[in-house]
């Protein structure tokens, strides 16, 4: 008599089964057997210090005020392993020839790390508050990706603290139609939920650990970039990842909580700043909507560096630094 097959139920209860019980083993795993206080060295070779921010606690910083001349502020991008690392090729440029700063944002690096409410306000206070507390002239500020929406809201509220801003591969700029009033409200519902269920304490760990192995830190790094990810690079992400809290602000960008939906229209075209966008493929990232910006506002310009990824700095850096000079040099003037 032929055995009979499992019937199409039953291989759905088995299969669920499997993944309870593989989910099961996972959080185990990430609560008793990997480590979360991994030794962090510094992302680049400069003093490193801290301040008191009013929403953000202990927020650390690197600088080097060796050169002369108009401040430099290095942002990162917002991610589920992001560091001053990722800005490190243009730190290093400018390392002695300009003050040149790079802000461990909230959440991040040695910045604290506490399970608090980080918003896109929340970021470009900080942001506000680390240039008054500089004092002196006002700043050139190069963001990575969605930092650029931080970066424009804080200018909008405070554009004396801001020389020049420039985005590269900034969010924001995606599919013409995506930000009316009815789908924005529609995102902010559907991530709020997804919200509650990554911070949900007994998985929000796990899920942070399965983002953050080795092989997923590669995996996403090679997506923005044409050649292989630095071994460093790759390093210095599951180690600034895996840190006391470090899954916090993570989560909060997962949730979707960290971006500003209609910042075409209410963060970008108000900006009085002259700005500049960095700007190639991104597979995250789509600039649909970059040229009808540029050619309503002559504040603003974009250069498109290609072929590149997300992180020019990092494959393209004379042709960078290049672009970079002659923007400063019309904004100077």
């Amino acid at each position: 008599m032929a055995k009979q097959r499992p019937t199409p139920p039953r291989l759905l209860k088995n299969a669920a089964s499997l993944l309870l019980t593989a989910a099961g083993g996972w959080i185990v795993y990430s609560q008793l057997l990997i480590d979360h206080a991994v030794p962090l060295p510094p992302a680049v070779a400069a003093e490193r210090t801290t301040f008191v921010s009013a929403r953000a606690g202990q927020v650390s910083y690197y600088a080097d005020r060796r050169g002369s001349g108009r401040p430099l502020l290095l942002l990162h991008s917002i991610n589920a392993a992001p560091s001053v690392y990722e800005v490190k090729p243009l730190f290093e440029h400018y390392q002695g020839r300009r003050p040149v700063l790079a802000l461990d944002l909230p959440g991040f690096g040695f910045s604290e790390r506490g399970p608090r409410a980080y918003s896109p306000e929340l970021y470009a206070q900080t942001i506000s508050e680390f240039l008054v507390r500089e004092g002196g002239e006002a700043a050139d500020v190069v963001a990575l990706s969605l930092s650029s929406e931080f970066v424009a809201r804080a200018a909008l509220a405070r554009p004396a603290l801001f020389h020049s801003i420039t985005m590269i591969s900034p969010t924001g700029f995606g599919v013409p139609g995506g930000t009316t009033p009815h789908e924005y409200a529609q995102r902010s519902k559907i991530f709020n939920r997804a919200g509650k269920v990554v911070a949900f304490p007994p998985i929000s760990q796990p899920i942070y650990d399965l983002l953050t192995t080795q092989a997923s830190i590669r995996y996403y790094l090679s997506k923005n970039l044409l050649g292989e990810p630095p071994a460093d690079f790759v390093e210095y992400g599951y180690a600034t990842t895996h840190q006391p809290g470090a899954r916090y602000a993570p989560l909060a960008f997962l949730s979707g909580r960290l971006f500003t939906w209609d910042a075409i229209t209410s963060l970008y075209p108000p900006l009085t700043v002259p700005t500049l966008v960095i700007y190639d493929r991104d597979p995250n990232i789509r600039f649909d909507m970059l040229p009808g910006l540029l050619s309503q506002n002559q504040n603003w310009r974009a250069v498109q560096l290609a072929p590149t990824l997300g992180l020019p700095h990092w494959e393209k850096l004379p042709e960078t630094v290049a672009t970079l000079e002659e923007f400063w040099e019309r904004a100077w003037h």
